[in-house]
């Protein structure tokens, strides 16, 4: 039994938006992501941090639930990316993923899970890019509810956290994600969302007691992350 993390997958099997028109690494990157699941057992736990799908409706995103779901790995925890425009209530998409038998699919939202006595925290959390459209008071506070609900439910017990967003990157931090981290005592935060020439801007290594990672899918070269064995 594992524990693995990757971010965007970016997949297109229901939609017409393949990254592979990028070129570079993202050509053939199905294929890719499809052999570098190959690290991953049966029994394992893969965190996907957001962008999983470029579908614009959980019926439209189907084909990529169904990829997923047939990839080894006992269980996928869904994030909220930023293009994750399928994305509906909790419900809803539990609802859709039962009956469909995607049985190992499930969300990481407004709660946590376990991965035997460590607790797996996380929201999609909030960008640089976000206050250049103008700022949003009420969306930004939603998403610190969010992620301190995740962080609650985690009661006493060892907590990673995994974001889409980077709470923090060259030239930029966000101090009121930061200070919940640093304040529920998470020993390691996991983001996605950095892309290309983007990647020199991720900050890696231990900042005030928390350990950060970038696991973009391209970043990764489309091989999950092993985060605890």
């Amino acid at each position: 039994m594992a524990l693995f993390a990757l971010g965007d997958p970016h997949l297109s099997l229901g939609a017409n938006k393949p990254m592979d028109v990028f070129g570079g690494t993202w050509e053939g990157y199905v294929e890719k992501l499809s052999a570098g699941f190959g690290v991953v057992g049966e029994e394992d736990t893969v965190v996907l941090c957001g962008d999983i799908s470029w579908g614009m409706s959980l019926e439209q995103a189907k084909p990529d639930f169904a990829w997923l779901d047939a990839l080894p790995g006992r269980r996928k925890l869904l994030l909220k990316g930023n293009h994750d425009y399928w994305w509906t209530t909790a419900s809803k998409m539990k609802k859709f993923f039962a009956e469909n038998g995607f049985q190992t699919l499930d969300i990481l939202h407004n709660n946590c899970h376990f991965y035997g006595n460590v607790a797996l925290c996380g929201t999609r959390g909030w960008f640089y890019e976000e206050d250049q459209q103008g700022h949003n008071e009420k969306v930004f506070n939603r998403e610190l509810i969010r992620l301190e609900a995740s962080l609650k439910a985690a009661g006493e017990r060892p907590k990673l956290c995994f974001l889409h967003y980077p709470p923090l990157y060259q030239g930029y931090t966000c101090p009121e994600i930061l200070a919940l981290l640093e304040r529920y005592g998470v020993e390691r935060c996991f983001y996605g969302h950095l892309h290309g020439g983007s990647h020199r801007l991720a900050i890696e290594g231990e900042r005030n007691g928390v350990d950060y990672r970038l696991v973009a899918a391209d970043y990764l070269r489309f091989v999950p992350k092993l985060v605890l064995p």
